[in-house]
């Protein structure tokens, strides 16, 4: 149960922001095993004066359009999973809405399954889900 946030200049259509949700999930639903209807994703415009980001770090040539991508998820993934993961991203972003490749950012945030609660007050993912 992925949690995707989602950060970039305000100024794109819902086209395009859309697309980035789309090509999000469609990226974890391949690689990460996410099952369908599984998808918590959120959106934050941010005025150029509020979203400030290196131009050059580590010799990757950002340009405006940088969308920065936090991922929360359970810690149940391997490294290669992980990695197939940017990949895929990255090529679906680059497809649709035509992001850049340097213009991907992603965190991914490892969290121990029975850290999430969807509802009822009840850790679904733990052991003991009822407690």
């Amino acid at each position: 149960m992925p949690l995707t946030r989602v950060s970039l200049r305000r100024g794109k259509p819902a086209a395009y922001r859309q697309a980035i949700l789309d090509g999000l999930y469609e990226a974890m639903h391949e690689t990460f095993d996410v099952p369908a209807d599984d998808f918590f994703m959120l959106v934050t415009e941010h005025e150029a004066a509020d979203f400030h980001c290196s131009k050059t770090y580590l010799g990757v040539a950002r340009s405006d359009d940088l969308v920065i991508i936090q991922l929360t998820v359970s810690n149940t993934r391997s490294l290669v999973q992980k990695k197939a993961l940017y990949r895929r991203i990255v090529e679906k972003l680059s497809a649709n809405p035509g992001l850049r490749a340097e213009d991907v950012l992603i965190s991914l945030v490892e969290t121990l399954p029975e850290n999430w609660s969807l509802g009822h007050g009840l850790a679904q993912y733990a052991k003991d889900a009822a407690a």
